[in-house]
């Protein structure tokens, strides 16, 4: 069974506009505080975890590049030293252009790290300053090619569509540009608005232009499908695009609800049937790192099937109705067949023996499909 850990960094040089993760400067002070905290959880965790066999390794944020590299190096020498890693383990690192430098870089190299993933969003300065990015275009292919250069051959680039004011030919001018540097993955996401963002305040107020309509969005939608496609990239999950055995093994490790332990203030465990969150509180979890976790929850079988469900058919591959009987002892027709047949009659999924998936038409409007698989 795939087994990951996530590790979260919580630090960055300036909050996104449009950022609601758990994140803020800091001081190296107070990184290196963090640092020593996580490495208290994250050997207290690992007797528990001796006979687990961790496929995949996370770092996200905040920006993780923005630590030095003696910091990270202590991170990753706690993770090889206390867990036993398969000899193929994925090991991600999120960077943001303007934090990255060869010394940094080579000490990924020399921890083990095999994959980056750098968030451009868009290669307009106008975009970019809009939503507060640290980084320019040109800072973004300076960051890219010294990965190259150090030997990094796995590397995702982060992109943006339904930014306020932008156009059709301004998302394909983002995505052109980026399919020019073949990158071995692509994430293309829709901005999301989230409640208390300095850049919805500023949308609301009338101080940035309207967003793109419901057809255009669509429409960036289609286009990243087919410019992908015409140059090797597979869709395989609703926003992600990766050429043939470059998926990311981490993020599809939550989709198929594989177990996963993370440190870090608020990262999120599941194991078997409990999920359970850290503290978000930066000065309570350094001062005490062990400490009663929060939202501990035991899913129920409901709870579990509508997960299998509407987070397996985020992916073009879909569910299978075979696995869903051995996880759950109950057949996927007998617990969701109205469901199923409502939505193969509507055209949204399709159903091909063993095999349940959303349809293009169900992928536009999987929020909805999705809804229907909560009992």
């Amino acid at each position: 069974m795939a087994f990951g850990i996530y590790i979260h960094i919580p630090f960055c040089r300036r909050k996104c506009s449009y950022c609601d993760f758990l994140s803020a400067p800091a001081t190296d002070e107070t990184i290196e505080k963090y640092v020593n905290s996580l490495e208290t959880e994250i050997q207290e965790m690992a007797g528990r975890l001796r006979d687990v066999e961790i496929s995949s390794v996370f770092f996200g944020g905040g920006t993780p590049s923005i630590m030095k590299p003696a910091f990270f190096k202590r991170i990753m020498g706690a993770v090889r030293g206390l867990y036993r890693l398969s000899g193929d383990c994925e090991i991600s690192v999120e960077c943001n252009p303007g934090t990255l430098d060869e010394g940094k870089l080579a000490a990924y190299k020399e921890a083990g790290v095999n994959r980056l993933s750098i968030g451009l969003q868009s290669v307009h300065e106008n975009e970019l300053i809009m939503l507060g990015r640290i980084h320019d275009y040109k800072m973004f292919l300076d960051s890219y090619s010294l990965a190259r250069r150090m030997g990094f051959d796995n590397i995702n680039i982060d992109i943006m569509s339904g930014l306020p004011g932008q156009g059709t030919d301004d998302y394909v001018d983002t995505l052109s540009k980026v399919v020019e540097l073949k990158p071995e993955h692509i994430s293309s996401y829709s901005l999301i608005m989230e409640e208390g963002t300095p850049l919805l305040k500023m949308y609301e107020q009338g101080q940035l232009p309207r967003v793109a309509d419901e057809d255009t969005e669509r429409a960036m939608y289609y286009i990243t499908k087919d410019i992908l496609k015409s140059h090797g990239y597979e869709r395989y999950e609703i926003s992600n695009y990766a050429l043939p055995g470059r998926e990311c093994r981490h993020n599809i490790l939550y989709w198929t609800r594989g177990s996963y332990v993370s440190f870090g203030i608020g990262a999120a465990t599941f194991i078997g049937a409990m999920r359970y969150n850290n503290t978000r509180d930066i000065r309570s979890y350094i001062e005490n790192p062990l400490q009663e976790k929060t939202d501990v929850e035991y899913l129920s079988k409901e709870d579990a099937m509508a997960e299998f469900m509407f987070l397996g058919m985020r992916m073009m591959k879909g569910v299978s109705k075979m696995l869903f009987m051995q996880q759950f002892g109950e057949s996927m027709d007998s617990i969701y067949g109205p469901v199923l047949k409502k939505y193969e009659e509507s055209g949204h999924i399709i159903t091909e023996g063993d095999n349940v998936r959303l349809s293009e038409a169900g992928i536009d409007v999987s929020n909805v499909v999705f809804a229907d698989f909560i009992i």
